[in-house]
């Protein structure tokens, strides 16, 4: 915790980080389905609970985009009693992964496949969210958005879709402002301009619903829990305690680079995270992950220690239990704009050009996993991605060649590489084309690793191979 000569340093960050929260939380909670204190509950206990963990100091949690998607789901599949089990389980599960330290493993997931997932989650979070910055009700699955685009131009309302726009025009240019300016946050000027529009020119726009931070938590009673009996809720929490995992510790990784403090302790970050997440569950709040927009403003504010986070949380709830009435004149759209825009920032396109000049089967990988998640959903997505990326690794290292040295009148063919049953016809194959009639010495020296089907194969091809000197000739 901070001494008397970073305190001022981390005051000043908490605020900064709280005005940054606030409309990210709201608007994370409305896109989820979710009354709109609960993503304020989500971001208090992110500061005042997670805030105080070791693992890592400077960056901040609360409700995320990333799990907006999953979220939705859940409460449209199960119903909004049933998120506060979900959560905590999910929250039980990460803690144990932090217990038994299996943080460091989630460093090995496929970055391609991570990139798949957030152009996922960006994608189905745009097309939800373009309903909402046209005032009218969304289809439930994300095919049946993307098709009824179209049909929205006629039934927008224009009105909020004016101020959405503006909104996101505000978040666009606000980092070419002066730096003196940027010290508040784009989100929060542009939702504060469209509201002060919307209220001078009384525009009848859909506005937030508030019914009061302690009135909306709701903690899980016992039969809730019976929700956990069914196959997809329990897919749903394991969905939830990884995604929410992967990509605090992926938020971890981005903010040591931008501070040159205490590292990151993996499994501890873990430990805090499943902490939280448990506590958020206990109040049937929204799940929390670390949240890079958030991190990076911690940082860029000038934060010393994890101070400024606790701090952060006790501004949230600070505003939610003395001026809840503020969130009613915020109209829906301009929220609408902010998580737009944080779609599209989720949305890799520089990552993809990339890949696809120098690893083209990575951006494939990528592209496959993007496209599942839209067409499914996002645990199911996730899943098909990481199935391709192991398959891919798979085949790439299993490569085998062989190479012809002629010594006399003996041809001495060494096999080279990883002989699985992957590149077992291509083995065969290249065999078969040896020409017939010598003798051939099979080297086996260079294998560095030998299935047992291929083993199988090359004794099966050594008996009908003639002439052969009969086992000898194989090393």
């Amino acid at each position: 915790m901070p001494g008397a000569g970073t305190f001022r340093q981390d005051f000043a960050a908490s605020v900064v980080v709280a005005l940054v929260a606030l409309p990210l939380c709201v608007g994370v909670a409305v896109a989820s389905g979710v009354p709109a204190e609960l993503g304020v509950v989500t971001g208090v206990v992110g500061g005042l609970v997670t805030g105080w963990f070791r693992g890592s100091s400077l960056q901040v949690s609360g409700p995320a985009a990333g799990l907006t998607v999953l979220v939705y789901e859940a409460v449209r599949a199960y119903g909004l009693p049933a998120l506060g089990v979900l959560v905590l389980a999910a929250g039980l599960l990460q803690l144990g992964m932090g217990v038994l330290r299996l943080g460091r493993w989630f460093r090995a997931i496929s970055i391609a496949v991570v990139y798949g997932m957030l152009a996922g989650i960006g994608l189905v979070l745009i097309a939800g969210q373009l309903y909402a910055l046209g005032g009218v009700t969304a289809p439930g699955h994300t095919l049946a958005k993307l098709g009824g685009l179209p049909a929205l131009v006629g039934r927008a309302d224009w009105s909020a879709v004016a101020l959405g726009a503006a909104t996101v025009a505000v978040l666009v240019a606000w980092p070419r402002v002066p730096a003196r300016l940027r010290i508040v946050p784009g989100a929060l000027v542009g939702v504060a301009a469209a509201t002060a529009v919307a209220v001078l020119l009384g525009l009848p726009v859909e506005k937030v619903r508030v019914t009061g931070v302690l009135e909306a938590v709701a903690p899980p009673g016992w039969a809730d829990f019976g929700v956990l009996a069914s196959v997809g809720a329990v897919g749903t929490v394991v969905a939830l305690s990884l995604i929410a995992s992967a990509e605090t510790l992926f938020s971890a990784a981005a903010v040591d680079r931008m501070h040159d403090g205490p590292r990151t302790h993996y499994d501890r970050e873990l430990i805090a995270q499943g902490v939280g997440n448990s506590v958020c569950g206990m109040l049937g709040s929204l799940p929390m992950t670390a949240v890079i927009v958030r991190s990076a403003a911690n940082v860029e504010a000038g934060a010393r220690t994890r101070a400024s986070r606790v701090m952060h949380g006790a501004w949230l709830l600070l505003f939610a239990v003395a001026f809840p009435q503020l969130l009613e004149v915020v109209p829906l759209a301009a929220l609408a704009g902010v998580l737009l825009h944080a779609g599209w920032k989720l949305l890799p396109v520089r990552a993809v050009a990339g890949l696809w000049r120098t690893h083209r089967g990575e951006a494939v990988v990528l592209l496959v996993t993007t496209s599942a998640i839209v067409v499914t959903n996002l645990f199911e997505g996730v899943l098909i991605g990481l199935g391709l990326a192991v398959a891919k690794a798979a085949w790439e290292t299993s490569h085998v060649h062989i190479e012809e040295v002629r010594e006399g009148e003996e041809l001495s063919v060494r096999v080279v590489g990883n002989a699985s049953f992957l590149r077992l016809p291509k083995l065969l194959d290249a065999l078969d084309a040896l020409p017939n009639g010598e003798h051939v010495r099979l080297d086996l020296s260079g294998l560095r690793h030998l299935d047992h089907a291929c083993l199988t194969a090359l004794e099966g091809w050594e008996r009908k191979r003639a002439p052969l000197p009969g086992r000898e000739g194989v090393v």
